[in-house]
């Protein structure tokens, strides 16, 4: 299946290296994207693109890892 016609569910946790329940939670929040597809109820899924492309904000985000950030200088 092309990347693009595939949706990810549960694998969206994988991905961000947190727990299925970690996910929802962050889901009901709102502070994940919206979902792609929410055509089966309670089930919403996503492109893996959407996930990919998404950057996390706020509390518990180590921002400091990002790549394209410069590097600190000492001095």
């Amino acid at each position: 299946m092309l990347d693009d016609q595939q949706l990810w569910g549960a694998e969206v946790a994988g991905h961000l290296g947190i727990s299925v329940g970690a996910a929802r939670s962050r889901r009901n929040r709102g502070t994940l994207p919206a979902p792609d597809d929410t055509s089966v109820p309670d089930r919403p899924r996503w492109k893996p693109a959407t996930i990919r492309g998404w950057k996390p904000l706020g509390q518990g985000h180590r921002s400091d890892l990002r790549s394209n950030q410069p590097e600190p200088t000492s001095g």
